[in-house]
């Protein structure tokens, strides 16, 4: 048992020894056949994220053409909204002009027409009454008179005299 014991320390140091040398020979052994392939998932992975965020960057600027594209279209739009609202502004004033230039024409030739027809009720209402004047007064005088007298020479007189009174 105090050989163990004695032995002991060897043994501790002896085992640090071989720990250390199997760690430095595990450390060779990935230097020469894993550390390629390690450093060759880190760099596939590190290229990975640089092509992601390549990506990621060409998409953002991707987004942001297509922003401003709509952005342009909406202002384009919009103009073409107002410009689609003058022209009907525009014709709805042209037609209200003609509207109000046809009522104004139809209007005029009928308040023509009318008085016109106003004129012509008036003439045929004078002929009328010269007419009837010209009777009543033939009859009249040759009441008074006591003899026929001569219709068509007092019709005459009593139309000059109307004529004189119209002037």
């Amino acid at each position: 048992m105090m050989n163990l014991l004695t032995a002991a320390p060897n043994t501790v140091l002896g085992n640090i020894i071989v720990v250390s040398g199997a760690f430095i020979i595990l450390l060779v052994l990935i230097r020469a056949f894993a550390w390629k392939a390690i450093t060759g998932i880190f760099a596939e992975r590190a290229k990975k994220i640089s092509d992601d965020i390549d990506a990621a960057e060409a998409n953002n600027k991707q987004a942001a053409d297509l922003v401003k594209q709509r952005q342009a279209e909406l202002a384009g739009s919009k103009e073409e909204a107002a410009n689609i609202i003058q022209v009907a502004n525009d014709t709805a004033s042209q037609n209200r002009a003609k509207v109000l230039a046809t009522a104004n024409e139809e209007a005029s030739s009928l308040k023509k027409r009318a008085q016109e027809d106003i004129e012509q009720e008036r003439k045929e209402a004078l002929n009328s009454v010269k007419g009837e004047v010209a009777n009543i007064s033939v009859q009249i005088a040759e009441k008074l008179i006591g003899q026929s007298l001569d219709a068509n020479a007092q019709s005459e007189l009593i139309d000059s005299y109307l004529a004189k009174l119209g002037e």
